[in-house]
């Protein structure tokens, strides 16, 4: 009896053992994946603040808690399934459909950056319009269902390049791997934005409230910098998004047998090492970020054209053609 327990308890202990080098398997994984995701990751953390501004104080941690619940739904319900279906059915979808992601985050990042010089007449003719009355509760609602809309397609990239750097072949792994990935950067990014939006808050009790000169000196500086802590936020956010997807499409590009950007920016990365030596791994970074946000800034200046003249058009007829729901009230 007890040589019969003691082999079931080491039955046991051997399950766990297993267990546990599965989690910790999934875990570095799930770590090591999102790494590679960093840019879009960036690039959504500094995105989403923009949704909460022009709410009072109160209603920013639930806005914020309304987008994070809809980013989590987003990544589990919906796309955690498309993206293990993919990796079943058609991997050799996951390339391209990463080449389009990337493409796409070009194409944002180079229409962000030259809104900055040159704003669309359409917003021109935007601000000049009267602003319709709507409730602050509608608001909130459109505010929040917009930013999810915007979080499907960060996220959409994110776990795409998840799966693609999924080094393990079971399924059920893969399924670990993404859902803790994804969850993961849920709460970092979200985690992240809360902190940021509040900051200001926090900064104004601590220069009312603060015990020392110090501590009120620091909630005054901190009131004062976040406005400009947001813009450099929007312009890292930018500069990410748009060397991610300059990466992603030269490498796609690479693997598609078309190799000459994937060759120059590997020659930037050893040119910079080779002149800086004793940082060479973060000379490297930096110049292999820099020649993939030029890369991705002259592919999405390319595609703002393609964008406005044969996209947009051709998704207008599309929706000419749909049938038109009927009215159920009052639009606004």
């Amino acid at each position: 009896m007890s040589v019969g327990l003691l082999a079931l308890l080491d039955d046991v202990a051997g399950l766990v053992k297993v267990a546990a080098a599965s989690l910790d398997d999934v875990a570095g994984q799930a770590a090591k994946a999102g790494a590679k995701a960093a840019g879009a990751v960036i690039d959504d953390a500094a995105v989403t603040p923009n949704y909460v501004q022009g709410f009072t104080a109160d209603r920013e941690l639930p806005i914020v808690g309304k987008i994070a619940w809809g980013s989590i739904k987003n990544k589990l319900l919906f796309l955690l399934p498309a993206a293990l279906l993919l990796s079943f059915f058609a991997p050799w979808l996951i390339t391209p459909l990463l080449m389009i992601g990337g493409a796409y985050l070009c194409y944002e990042g180079a229409e962000k950056v030259f809104h900055m010089f040159a704003p669309h007449q359409a917003e021109h003719h935007e601000a000049g319009l009267e602003p319709a009355a709507i409730d602050p509760q509608t608001l909130e609602d459109q505010k929040v269902g917009g930013a999810i809309k915007t979080d499907f397609i960060l996220s959409a990239e994110i776990m795409t390049i998840i799966l693609a750097a999924i080094e393990v072949g079971d399924f059920w792994t893969r399924a670990a791997v993404l859902a803790v990935a994804g969850i993961g950067i849920t709460v970092v990014v979200y985690g992240a934005v809360a902190l940021i939006v509040k900051a200001d808050d926090f900064g104004l009790f601590m220069a009312k409230n603060g015990k020392t000169g110090a501590g009120r000196g620091f909630g005054r500086g901190l009131v004062v910098g976040m406005p400009y802590f947001m813009q450099a936020l929007s312009i890292i956010g930018t500069a990410a998004m748009t060397w991610v997807g300059g990466s992603i499409v030269a490498h796609g590009l690479y693997e598609f047998g078309l190799d000459w950007p994937e060759h120059v920016i590997e020659a930037a990365a050893h040119w910079a090492e080779h002149i800086f030596p004793s940082i060479a791994a973060v000379a490297g970074w930096f110049a292999t970020a820099f020649v993939d946000f030029f890369f991705g800034l002259a592919l999405g200046a390319l595609l703002i054209p393609v964008a406005g003249y044969v996209i947009a058009p051709a998704w207008k007829a599309i929706k000419r053609m749909l049938p038109k729901r009927a009215s159920t009230g009052a639009q606004l």
